[in-house]
C-alpha cells in the first residue's frame, strides 16, 4: 500500500482553503455552466450500485447532487470548513448516504478494491505529487473502476500560468501544477489508466473533463 502523507503536508493548503471555505460557492456560481457539464456528464457513468469517493469535495455541491444516483458516496477533503459546510449542507438536503471526512486520498481507513468510481474536480493541479495520488486512486479502485476527473490546464496559457505561479509563491495562492493536455494524460496513464473521454470544459482556462478506467 501506498505510505500515507502526514499532517505537515496536510496542512499546507488547508489554512488558504478554510479561509476560501465560506465564499466557496459564491465564487464557483459564477462558472456556473461548467459545473452544470460536470454534474451533466458524470451522471452517464454512474450506476445506482456505485459507492463513490469524491477526492476533494469542497463544499460537497457535486457530492451532494450526485448522491441520488448511488449507492454511497465518501467525500474527503484536507479543508475542515469545507467539510464543515457540506456536512451541513447534506443534514439539511436530508442525505443520508454521503459520508463526509476531512482527510487525504492516503488515508489508511480506505481499503484497496473500495471504490466503483473516484470523483477528482479541480484537484489534480493543486497537488504536490499528482503521479502519486493517481497510483493510490488506482489503488482504491476495483477492477475496472472509473476516474473521472475535471482539470484545468493553465500551461496552455502563458500570462495566467505566470500570474499563478507568482502568486502560488508568495502565498497569495496554493501553488498549482501548470499542465498542458498532453501532459495531463500522460500523468493519468501513467497512473495505470486508460483514457475513455475527454472533453474541453471552457477556453478561459483550458479546462478538460476527463474520464479514464483503471486497468
Amino acid at each position: 500500500m501506498l505510505k500515507k502523507r502526514g499532517a505537515t503536508e496536510m496542512s499546507t493548503s488547508e489554512k488558504f482553503w478554510d479561509k476560501t471555505a465560506s465564499n466557496y460557492d459564491q465564487l464557483e456560481k459564477k462558472d456556473e455552466q461548467t459545473y452544470i457539464h460536470i454534474i451533466e456528464s458524470t451522471k452517464t457513468h454512474l450506476k445506482t450500485s456505485d459507492v463513490v469517493l469524491d477526492f476533494g469535495c469542497a463544499t460537497g455541491r457535486i457530492s451532494n447532487e450526485m448522491a441520488k444516483y448511488v449507492t454511497e458516496i465518501h467525500g474527503i477533503d484536507t479543508s475542515a470548513n469545507m467539510i464543515g459546510i457540506a456536512e451541513n449542507k447534506a443534514k439539511e438536503s436530508n442525505i443520508t448516504n454521503i459520508n463526509y471526512a476531512h482527510t487525504t486520498i492516503f488515508d489508511e481507513r480506505y481499503k484497496e478494491g473500495t471504490f466503483d468510481v473516484i470523483l477528482v474536480f479541480h484537484v489534480l493541479h493543486l497537488l504536490d505529487d499528482a503521479p502519486i495520488a493517481l497510483q493510490r486512486m488506482n489503488e482504491l479502485l476495483k477492477p475496472g473502476g472509473l476516474l473521472i476527473t475535471a482539470t484545468p490546464c493553465v500551461g496552455e496559457k502563458i500570462f495566467l500560468k505566470s500570474l499563478l505561479s507568482f502568486a502560488g509563491r508568495v502565498g497569495f495562492a496554493p501553488k498549482i501544477q501548470s499542465f498542458k493536455l498532453p501532459h495531463l494524460i500522460d500523468t493519468i496513464e501513467g497512473g495505470h489508466f486508460s483514457i475513455i473521454e475527454t472533453n474541453g470544459l471552457r477556453k478561459s482556462s483550458q479546462e478538460y473533463y476527463i474520464v479514464a478506467r483503471k486497468i
